[in-house]
């Protein structure tokens, strides 16, 4: 984290022009001072967000508290801090929210519940718009890239607004003011940490989860939670058409939905925070097929055909309205709220897909997560 000392009395106005940040986020990134009035006094110690090109040696103004500031990763494609073209388990994830947390601090985490083995399912905020969008990923464990994609996109955004560039052609700025961003990269850490890593040492799970997957030691086509539920078939949305059809009847790899609708931890988080906070419209990232998947029993409003629209047209994916699936995320946002929901099939091939992928689907998605903020 950026921290400041302010040598004299300066305006909130001056400061954020001296520091070439607006003013809206060294605000937002210091929720517990009061800005009652636009002047600072001297000696005031303030939170800023991370600008890889603030020079702060000799300013009249301010005086940098902190001299240890992170380099940019030598492989990011931005001026950004990090880098996510790598396999991207929960442990990867968390140091790298902690950073963004350090280096954006007007971002809010709040943890939304605990995955069966007690990880945390974290949710990021970003902006303080009308307007509240909601991101999801890695509901699957094999697709776990989804998160290191989602990853890459937050960072590329956040380091645009902090240095009041554009992205993709659009004021980030803007987007943070009229829109409020909830973002849950990875749903399903036991999974994905699963498929990345092997077998957890967990005596409770061990002997089931190798029964579960005949006794192989490769996990990789491994899409459930880590008691063999498929978390996306597991909202009560005519989910007894599910339950009767599916072929797994007990606890399997992928594809069971489970004794009954929401049983499961990391379903129940997310559909809480639905609850919560009403969101306008959600997407939920998935692999594979460059496909949108937007209706649900004709329950979507006229304008998720218009978004859909610009989905299709920046990213060249197709989209689906209809197809025949129950009981997920999407469907059940759909069915309840009648509100715009999408459910997007990063990428082309085999589960999960290769890290050759990576920048294809980052460069054909971007816009996807970009128009999602501004239609």
């Amino acid at each position: 984290m950026t921290i400041i000392r302010t040598k004299k009395e300066i305006s909130l106005n001056l400061l954020a022009k001296h520091l070439e940040i607006k003013k809206e986020l060294i605000i937002d990134s210091n929720v517990n001072k009061k800005f009652e009035t636009d002047i600072i006094e001297a000696n005031t110690q303030l939170s800023i967000p991370y600008n890889c090109e603030l020079v702060l040696e000799n300013s009249e103004f301010v005086e940098l508290m902190n001299k240890s500031l992170p380099r940019v990763h030598e492989n990011s494609q931005r001026d950004t801090i990090l880098y996510t073209k790598k396999p991207y388990d929960s442990e990867s994830l968390y140091k790298d929210i902690d950073l963004l947390l350090k280096m954006y601090p007007f971002v809010k985490k709040e943890i939304i519940g605990h995955s069966v083995l007690g990880s945390p399912l974290i949710e990021l905020t970003i902006g303080k718009g009308h307007k509240k969008v909601h991101m999801n990923g890695s509901f699957h464990a094999n697709e776990w890239i989804t998160t290191s994609i989602m990853m890459h996109w937050l960072s590329d955004y956040l380091g645009a607004l902090v240095k009041g560039e554009q992205f993709a052609g659009h004021d980030c700025l803007s987007l943070y003011k009229d829109t409020t961003l909830s973002f849950v990269p990875m749903v399903n850490p036991d999974g994905v940490d699963l498929v990345l890593n092997g077998v957890p040492n967990h005596l409770e799970y061990k002997a089931s989860l190798y029964k579960m997957n005949d006794e192989s030691l490769d996990f990789s086509q491994w899409k459930a939670n880590i008691r063999g539920i498929d978390l996306n078939n597991q909202y009560p949305v005519n989910w007894e058409i599910e339950k009767e059809r599916k072929e797994p009847k007990s606890p399997a790899p992928r594809d069971y939905p489970g004794d009954g609708p929401l049983t499961e931890p990391e379903a129940i988080a997310l559909a809480e925070l639905v609850k919560k906070h009403g969101f306008d419209r959600v997407l939920a990232f998935h692999t594979q097929g460059e496909e949108i998947y937007w209706g649900y029993l004709r329950k979507e409003p006229e304008e998720a055909g218009r978004i859909v629209n610009e989905f299709e047209r920046l990213s060249g994916y197709k989209a689906v309205r209809d197809i025949d699936s129950h009981a997920g995320f999407r469907d059940w946002y759909v069915n309840e709220w009648k509100k715009p929901g999408f459910t997007v099939e990063l990428g082309f091939g085999q589960n999960p897909l290769p890290f050759s992928q990576f920048d294809e689907i980052y460069r054909k998605s971007k816009g996807i997560f970009l128009s999602a903020l501004y239609m």
